[in-house]
């Protein structure tokens, strides 16, 4: 099996800290799987996935999705990548038919091919009845599925989800989480960050933990949950009291 993301003694100081927030990170994340990236607040997630998607420039080491180098081949491995992330970045005032057109511009899809583009989003999400909406009016779940349809628009190989499903209720998660098993197995790759470790356990074939910039656990989740639980095991290796 190839690899979709390949992350090489990745290390990260930011110009106004004097302390590194990641200290040599090394992750393969196959083709087609589905990863669970866990660690507590400000322990290197969001920064780990900044470098993956080119948002920031790692200080050391080499990351390449799709076997583009992040920093020398950009447009190619941000083409490869689409993200869905916790807090919404949407312009509030378009529509989700706008919302997705934009997103297609972006990535230089225009014409009939947007146009089909959209159409298929708009069915895989259930977003149809709501197309013309503007997006500061939908409810929480219908601005998820949007976000989601979004990073989809441009059909990538790998989606970034961070916490995809907060803030909505039980019955909208268990929906997402139906599209996504879908997405994994028409074969993309996934990344999960997620404080909901049933969720975790429900969708990832594989989870890192990472804590003060370092990645102190690496495996399957069939393997992590033999003997007990993910939650318990994630408790123990972040040295919280159980």
């Amino acid at each position: 099996m190839e690899d979709a993301i390949i992350i090489k003694d990745l290390k990260k100081t930011y110009r106004n800290a004097k302390t590194e927030t990641l200290h040599g990170i090394n992750l393969t994340i196959p083709k087609g799987q589905f990863f669970g990236l866990l660690g507590p607040n400000g322990a290197g997630k969001t920064t780990t996935i900044s470098c993956v998607t080119g948002v920031s420039t790692p200080t050391e080491g080499s990351i390449t999705v799709m076997g583009h180098d992040v920093v020398k081949d950009y447009r190619e491995s941000r083409a490869s990548v689409g993200v869905s992330p916790q807090e919404f970045t949407i312009d509030t005032f378009q529509t989700v038919d706008e919302i997705l057109d934009y997103q297609a511009g972006f990535f230089g899809i225009i014409g009939k091919e947007m146009k089909a583009r959209r159409e298929e989003m708009l069915i895989a999400f259930n977003l149809i009845p709501h197309r013309d909406k503007k997006f500061q009016f939908l409810s929480g779940g219908l601005k998820r599925r949007a976000t989601l349809a979004k990073a989809m628009m441009h059909n990538p190989d790998v989606l970034i989800l961070d916490e995809p499903t907060a803030g909505v209720d039980v019955e909208t998660r268990h929906s997402l989480w139906k599209f996504l098993r879908k997405l994994k197995e028409e074969g993309k790759t996934i990344i999960l960050t997620s404080h909901y470790l049933e969720e975790v356990e429900a969708l990832c074939d594989r989870v890192a933990i990472i804590k003060d910039g370092n990645i102190i656990m690496d495996d399957t989740v069939e393997n992590l949950t033999k003997d007990m639980s993910l939650e318990k095991i994630y408790l123990e290796a972040v040295d919280h009291k159980i």
